[in-house]
């Protein structure tokens, strides 16, 4: 896993980050992670500097200001591994709801088999989602189902925030053109590769709710999600 970079977005997420970053780094000698710390007050930043004493070279910090949304986190992490030259770009949340077993398989759907763009799907071969109450799970699985329906893509899991990129998938898209920063952005993502006529492959991954710490999901990010796709596709059906 040469050149490989994991983004690990984090705000208050001190009872997970030891735990997630010893079972990342541990999947391949050669992967390293970039934590981006919306300069969380539980210290989490702190204990990712403690933790860069023992992987040192492989466990990188940026430290924003605030609290400034998902998207943007990512957005900062992308500029920063396309700056550094890794060919393989992963997203990954820090409450293990995404099993860091299944990054080789992620990687291995871009690196051997030739996508541009590997998706940890929940949906793909049905539902897997473990721990999530009824009412969440048919929200998520609703939310993709209208935004493959608004869009026109044929992913089935349109909002997975587990994600494999090609650099090449990234140095084409207008990071600072993206607009949305709560869990939409993972739609506007996957729409801009949709767009540039990536390969996009879903491969199958059991999601798993956290455990420790609390969700960030509000209904802000909720409607810029839902009403989002619809202004998103009216926009590029303009641009053509």
């Amino acid at each position: 896993m040469k050149d490989t970079v994991v983004i690990i977005p984090t705000y208050n997420e001190i009872e997970n980050i030891e735990a997630i970053v010893k079972a990342v780094l541990f999947q391949s000698i050669d992967i390293h992670i970039l934590i981006v710390d919306d300069n969380s007050p539980d210290l989490t930043g702190l204990k990712v500097k403690e933790l860069q004493n023992d992987f040192p070279n492989r466990l990188f910090l940026e430290t924003r200001q605030e609290k400034s949304g998902l998207g943007t986190a990512y957005i900062h992490g992308f500029k920063w591994c396309l700056e550094k030259k890794y060919n393989y770009i992963f997203e990954m949340d820090a409450d293990f709801s995404h099993n860091p077993n299944d990054i080789q398989k992620l990687y291995n759907a871009c690196h051997i088999d030739g996508a541009d763009m590997a998706i940890g799907s929940r949906y793909v071969t049905g539902v897997n989602v473990v721990n999530w109450p009824m009412s969440r799970v048919l929200m998520s699985y609703g939310a993709s189902k209208y935004v493959r329906l608004i869009t026109g893509m044929k992913i089935h899991d349109t909002t997975a925030g587990y994600v494999c990129y090609k650099r090449q998938v990234l140095e084409s898209i207008d990071l600072n053109a993206i607009k949305f920063i709560g869990y939409a952005f993972q739609i506007e993502m996957k729409f801009k590769a949709y767009l540039k006529k990536f390969k996009i492959v879903e491969v199958p991954v059991i999601f798993t709710d956290r455990m420790r710490g609390e969700s960030k999901l509000s209904s802000k990010i909720i409607s810029e999600a839902i009403f989002g796709v619809i202004s998103m596709k009216v926009k590029s059906l303009f641009k053509k």
